[in-house]
């Protein structure tokens, strides 16, 4: 019995020695396997239902923020915008309700003062106060309807800037998923766009180093060739959440890439800077 007592002591002893040997060179090394990726890669569709029209970008294009990409066939919501706007530029019912109440002002004015010298009636003198009423509300009408069409012209914008692809990032082209003459619906995509600058560098660092590395921390990244060369990341996002499987947790990292010279999708090796 004491023999086996002292064997696994041996043996456990053993183990804690591999495993602190183990812990140590984990922590004494440089090189961590990581991965280049796009900083967003976003597949554009369109929140309508319609026929392409317009594509005017290709893969491999660089495109900016804001820029159009493409208009899906909008005949009859530009009519809709011409409408609703020439209804808001009419303003013949607001005018005319203006004259009808200015006269009606006047007339209520002529009959009240041939009231207080006695020479009208009380009917006469409520009858003009009524009609100066109404011609009051139907000036709030006319004006209330005018609104109205504003709303409507903001409206049929709306709808028809809606079919207007735009891109919502700076980024390059990765796929253009369909053609003009092709059906756009909610399911599908038109372009694809990756945002690489700046990049973003994913690693899976062994849980002996958890606690060692922090968001903000520099690292050296090395990308495998053709790209070669060192550039500067830094941490971003330490996970809290380990992968027992592998024993890693995952660091993501952000190179700024400005001149885009260094493309996404790349293997390469990261060294952290205490």
């Amino acid at each position: 019995m004491r023999g086996r007592i002292v064997k696994l002591f041996a043996v456990t002893s053993a183990l804690t020695f591999l495993c602190t040997g183990a812990i140590a060179q984990i922590s004494a090394s440089d090189r961590l396997d990581c991965l280049i990726q796009p900083h967003v890669l976003t597949k554009l569709g369109s929140p309508i239902n319609g026929i392409l029209e317009i594509i005017s970008v290709a893969r491999g294009d660089f495109v900016k923020q804001g820029e159009v990409l493409g208009k899906l066939e909008s005949g009859v919501e530009i009519v809709n915008v011409e409408l609703a706007r020439a209804r808001v530029e009419s303003d013949v019912a607001i005018r005319s309700s203006r004259v009808r109440l200015d006269f009606r002002r006047r007339e209520l004015d002529r009959i009240g003062e041939l009231y207080r010298k006695k020479v009208a009636t009380q009917k006469i003198k409520e009858e003009a106060e009524q009609a100066f009423s109404l011609a009051e509300i139907d000036l709030l009408e006319a004006q209330a309807i005018n609104l109205i069409a504003r709303l409507e012209l903001r409206r049929a914008e709306a709808i028809l800037e809606q079919r207007t692809i735009v891109s919502p990032i700076d980024g390059v082209v990765v796929e253009r998923a369909l053609s003009p003459g092709e059906f756009v619906h909610e399911q599908a995509h038109i372009v694809s766009i990756a945002q690489i600058d700046p990049l973003r560098v994913e690693v899976f660092v062994p849980i002996a180093l958890y606690g060692t590395i922090e968001p903000g921390m520099q690292a050296e990244v090395m990308p495998e060739a053709p790209s070669g060369g060192i550039y500067l990341a830094r941490v971003t996002v330490v996970d809290q959440v380990f992968d027992a499987a592998s024993g890693t947790f995952g660091v993501r990292m952000e190179i700024s890439n400005p001149s885009l010279e260094l493309p996404a999708g790349l293997k390469c090796t990261t060294r952290f800077l205490q």
